[in-house]
């Protein structure tokens, strides 16, 4: 068995913050996902991928594994002809909180490395629990998606979802069910941030209460803006004459009103002009960039093309002079 380097497989230094964690795993992802890939390998990448940032967003285990990749680094693995085995008691002090089902994918599909660490400690774990304490048992947490607007992260928002979740029903035999719910979306909420819906997780057992639901927060795109982290983007198209001249314009903001822009004289193509604080909320907030896209009138009268030759006499331009032509 090979001893596996949880942060090379998301790129990432042993420093990295749980924020990069995220982003370096949801990139990867997206990328190597069979549903999308191409690639030979893409199932195997994708299942270490999921391994690697099981653990390393999860605090506990993360300290577990660093713990034990300090160790191996000074030679105290177990290394032998039939490869690396995980020195006794390497985890003992600490806990592992999420069990099989709670991360990206199903733990049994994980290699015999992430077995041979994770499985056992939280098997025993499990058994300690079990002796120790009655069997009220909280029911697991359930993970899901959610899709939501631009102007829902700045007014809030109620929306209806229907999930398709597993349950046990009455005869003790898990089955899928649908689930409708009403979810309060927050004003000021961020993608990749979590939804917190208590009690709508698996039920409990001996009693014990149920677990919570957590929604992931995802932005659906928009027909007018296009997000980066807290900033958005709009392409505002002007005329010509604007472009040339300069002028005052009307352009919609996300939160729903409208504003007057200044377009400088001599304006050209992508240049940017930036609306302080109106991008997604935040601390600080995102801004509100325009790029200018300059829409010309279309030469089908007459009067159109006489006007187009008449600029071409009064402002003479040759837009290939830095081709060398």
């Amino acid at each position: 068995m090979e001893f596996k380097d949880y942060y090379k497989t998301l790129g990432l230094e042993r420093t990295a913050t749980e924020e990069e964690v995220r982003k370096a795993y949801r990139k990867l992802a997206r990328q190597y996902h069979p549903d999308v890939s191409k690639e030979p390998d893409a199932q195997a990448r994708m299942r270490d991928l999921n391994e690697a940032n099981d653990v390393l967003r999860d605090k506990e285990k993360r300290a577990a594994y660093d713990a034990l990749a300090e160790r191996v680094a000074r030679g105290g693995s177990a290394e032998s002809g039939g490869g690396f085995q995980p020195p006794p008691g390497w985890d003992e002090g600490f806990e592992f909180h999420r069990g099989p089902g709670q991360g990206p994918a199903d733990q049994e599909d994980f290699s015999e490395f992430f077995s041979s660490l994770f499985g056992a400690a939280q098997q025993r774990q499990a058994h300690h629990r079990s002796q120790s304490q009655p069997q009220n048992l909280r029911g697991e947490d359930h993970h899901a998606a959610i899709e939501i607007s631009i102007e829902d992260t700045l007014q809030g928002s109620e929306r209806q979802i229907t999930l398709r979740a597993l349950e046990i029903g009455p005869d003790g035999q898990p089955g899928f069910v649908n689930r409708t719910l009403n979810v309060k979306i927050p004003a000021g909420v961020h993608p990749g941030q979590f939804i917190r819906l208590a009690g709508h997780g698996m039920p409990g057992q001996g009693g014990g209460a149920a677990g919570d639901l957590f929604l992931e927060v995802r932005l659906a795109p928009h027909k007018f803006y296009r997000v980066d982290g807290l900033d958005l983007y709009m392409t505002l198209p002007v005329t010509p004459s604007e472009a040339a001249l300069g002028a005052q314009v009307q352009v919609p903001t996300p939160a729903g009103s409208r504003v007057e822009v200044t377009v400088p004289p001599n304006a050209r193509s992508g240049l940017k002009l930036r609306l302080k604080d109106r991008g997604l909320p935040g601390k600080p907030p995102g801004h509100l960039y325009l790029l200018l896209d300059i829409a010309l009138p279309p030469a089908d009268t007459e009067a159109a093309r006489e006007a187009y030759a008449q600029l071409a006499k009064a402002a003479p331009l040759n837009p290939r002079h830095h081709l060398g032509v």
